[in-house]
């Protein structure tokens, strides 16, 4: 294959497996110094569209053969913006790399690690920035369940969990709320959880989602996040402060069943994104280059 250029902004795993074929050349970002010669700009082949459509983006987007972005929705905003044909932007959604450990086997790690009954019904919350991701939401969300025997999960970086608990003193959750710092092992915890909540502020496609999904849990996510494209509608919010999410929580957690049968479903739906899956979809897109 002839070489081919690609130029990003955050390496990814994809990018980290495509940067070790020898046809793959990664063009780094112009210096000050090449700026200030007035040297002929290189532009790339595939440029790996992330993060806000700015007047780079748009640049990158009009020179390069091909664009990849993680959702539609950041396809149709860079369309809108750049003006460019609609077949020169490609998606690919975040890639997973599943655990090859049972949910069982995790979940009764889990629990006897943390003295928790297995019989409760877990439910997770995670992200990098807390605030964003909706961790008021989701405590209301929780506090509004009528189905008692639950644990709650949140876990982030320590500076994010200190500051959580001076929130968490008007709240009376006793043992039922597990505060987790730095936690080493995050595979164990998607696999032992039940329902992974995620009423996030923020536009950017939550890889935490697919992860929640590849490891068997049931999910919500609120509707301006771009990972509702991979989710179906009773999985979806209206928003973060979406009031019928507690009556569908409940309704899960009442109904065995069906809990058991979304978790099925969203581990096969996760399973199209896997790492290897992802590569082979962009390599196709290589070749057309």
């Amino acid at each position: 294959m002839n070489e081919v250029s690609i130029y990003y902004k955050n390496k990814t795993k994809i990018i980290e497996e495509l940067e070790k074929k020898d046809y793959i050349k990664t063009l780094e970002s112009k210096s000050l110094i090449k700026k200030l010669s007035f040297s002929k700009d290189e532009y790339a082949d595939i440029y790996f569209h992330t993060g806000s459509v700015d007047d780079k983006a748009i640049e990158m987007t009009k020179n390069v053969k091909k664009v990849i972005v993680s959702s539609y929705a950041a396809r149709h905003e860079l369309l809108v913006e750049s003006k460019v044909a609609d077949d020169k932007v490609s998606v690919i959604y975040p890639s997973i790399e599943p655990s090859l450990e049972k949910p069982k086997s995790a979940r009764i790690r889990f629990c006897e690690k943390h003295d928790i009954d297995p019989k409760r019904k877990i439910l997770l919350f995670t992200a990098k920035n807390i605030k964003s991701g909706g961790i008021k939401e989701f405590i209301q969300i929780v506090a509004s369940l009528n189905y008692q025997n639950i644990q709650m999960i949140v876990a982030s970086d320590t500076k994010q969990i200190y500051n959580l608990k001076f929130q968490l003193s008007k709240f009376n959750f006793d043992d039922s709320l597990l505060l987790l710092e730095d936690y080493e092992d995050m595979d164990e915890v998607y696999l032992a959880s039940d329902i992974f909540i995620l009423p996030t502020y923020t536009s950017f496609f939550a890889p935490s989602i697919l992860k929640a999904m590849a490891s068997k849990c049931a999910v919500f996510v609120s509707a301006n996040n771009s990972a509702r494209e991979v989710v179906d509608v009773f999985a979806t919010m209206e928003n973060p402060n979406d009031p019928s999410t507690a009556f569908k929580v409940d309704a899960l957690l009442s109904r065995k069943e069906d809990l058991k049968l979304i978790k099925k479903q969203n581990k096969k739906a996760a399973s199209e994104f896997t790492l290897e899956k992802n590569l082979e979809r962009l390599e196709e897109i290589i070749r057309s280059v």
